[in-house]
């Protein structure tokens, strides 16, 4: 069973902000609006709404039409695959679009859902220790004091530290320093490293995550949501955002047109070294290889075959090709080779385990596993009544199973000691030692994802012989995977 934001709240505590009263407090009070950072010379105290935002803030101009290109891309392969379908904004249609028109209203803006500590990912930049994610959630607000969220997150991600950056007393600031404000729950403002330096300076990019479409369920196929996910990085120098590759986000369609690519492709994510971060989901595939869009479609099944169908990387899908980019033989060949080497593998001990971080590692793959939806984070809706916020989770399995991991990582910065960066699958978290997940729905208690193979069905699998339920839960089959299930309660 899910557990309530209350119950929730200890495993957040240090690394992200989540209640919502706070956040309210922080947005109506302008402090971190998304002009406000973006602008800080604006005199005006209020956010800007949507038509304004987009409009006046010449950093922002490029996204509206670049998101409004992959909407006609998104419609015109809908029509491809599906011409008998009709799409639209609106009931009645068989595909129903998310409305563009949202962006330029007067009566929509983005509101603060929330604030994530994410200095398990300094491995990216160790000079900027990472980074803090603000999350807004877009908003539309009626006649009256009712308002609606939409489905659509902007993420405004800058670095936790500003090399510039100094304390009270002039010193400056060490990646130590800033966990231990996060650890210590410190002043928001010092949270976001914003003494000393413009706001500005400290943005690295906007990550967007719009539901493009809902598909209702019909007599033709279940119910199915799309989402699109994109990434405009900063140029401080020019002061603008502009399109960008998806961290990681593996560009399928080219690698499998592209012979040369895809023999480079297979030999760069292969050799040792790069396998190795790949193992600890701290690899960083370069740009070449990678996509400027996405789609994640939902729900998605708990296989690693099925997470990702658009992307048969071992399947040799699509585009004319029978041939897959990686062979069994291959994947099986590398972990052969790196254990020569005295390379260990963390969570890739097998070809399941390759395919299943092929998927994870990538934001669409990611997105579709154990999210809520296609968001990880949509934040409690603090626009409602209060009443209702103490039984809304503001984030996904996936991100509270990680919190432990992230604290630990603050830790060791916090002490001045190398921080682990590694992570397990985002089905399920490494446990390091510690007993926080144990018995809950993001380890091994009711609703954690297990692995079918220890329950008996088959020769387990190395990748997942950890994958198991608490005492008296059993691993059962919720899917058509064979390999992956759930913990649910011993019927006989």
């Amino acid at each position: 069973m899910s557990l309530s934001a209350a119950e929730n709240a200890p495993l957040a505590r240090g690394t992200a902000i989540t209640d919502p009263d706070f956040l309210r407090k922080l947005d109506q009070s302008d402090a971190l609006s998304i002009s406000r950072l973006l602008q800080p010379e604006r005199n005006v105290n209020v956010p800007l709404t949507s038509d304004l935002l987009f409009a006046s803030l010449p950093q922002l101009k490029e996204i509206p039409p670049t998101i409004d290109a992959e909407f006609d891309r998104y419609i015109a392969r809908q029509k491809a695959v599906s011409p008998s379908e009709t799409i639209g904004v609106g009931e009645g249609f068989d595909v129903q679009l998310f409305d563009r028109a949202n962006l330029k209203s007067s009566n929509t803006r983005f509101v603060l859902a929330g604030i994530v500590n994410r200095m398990d990912r300094a491995y990216v930049s160790e000079e900027s220790c990472g980074e803090i994610r603000l999350i807004y959630r877009l908003a539309r607000f009626e006649t009256g004091n009712t308002a609606t969220r939409l489905p659509m997150t902007f993420n405004l991600v800058m670095k936790a530290r500003d090399a510039r950056q100094a304390d009270a007393n002039g010193k400056p600031i060490t990646c130590a320093e800033v966990a231990r404000r996060w650890l210590d729950n410190g002043d928001w403002q010092e949270l976001i490293g914003s003494r000393n330096v413009p706001y500005d300076a400290m943005i690295d990019r906007i990550e967007t995550n719009i539901q493009i479409s809902i598909a209702p369920k019909s007599a033709l196929h279940d119910f199915r949501s799309d989402y699109l996910l994109k990434v405009f990085k900063y140029d401080a120098a020019t002061r603008t955002f502009a399109e960008s590759t998806l961290e990681n986000q593996i560009d399928r369609d080219h690698i499998l047109a592209d012979d040369a690519l895809r023999r480079d492709f297979k030999a760069w994510l292969l050799t040792p070294a790069n396998l190795r971060e790949f193992d600890r989901g701290t690899v960083l595939i370069p740009e070449q290889y990678l996509a400027k869009a996405a789609v994640a479609p939902t729900p998605a099944g708990l296989d690693a075959s099925t997470l990702q169908p658009e992307f048969g990387l071992m399947q040799g899908e699509g585009e004319g090709k029978s041939d897959p980019v990686f062979t069994d033989n291959d994947v099986v060949a590398a972990l052969k080779q790196a254990a020569a080497g005295g390379i260990p593998m963390e969570n890739i001990r097998s070809v399941a385990g390759f395919q299943r971080r092929l998927n994870d590692v990538t934001c669409s793959g990611c997105h579709q596993t154990r999210g809520i939806g296609g968001f990880h984070f949509p934040g409690v809706d603090w626009l409602t009544e209060k009443a209702s916020n103490s039984i809304i989770v503001p984030a996904s399995p996936h991100f509270f199973g990680d919190q432990p991991r992230r604290r630990d990582i603050l830790t060791a910065f916090a002490a001045g000691k190398p921080p682990d960066f590694s992570r397990g699958f985002a089905s399920r978290p490494q446990t390091r030692g510690s007993k926080e997940l144990a018995g809950t729905e993001y380890q091994d208690g009711w609703g954690a994802h297990c692995s079918l193979q220890n329950e008996g069905s088959g020769t387990p699998d190395k990748s997942f012989t950890s994958w198991t339920c608490a005492k008296g839960l059993t691993c059962q089959a919720a899917s058509a995977s064979s390999r992956i299930g759930m913990c649910f309660i011993k019927t006989r």
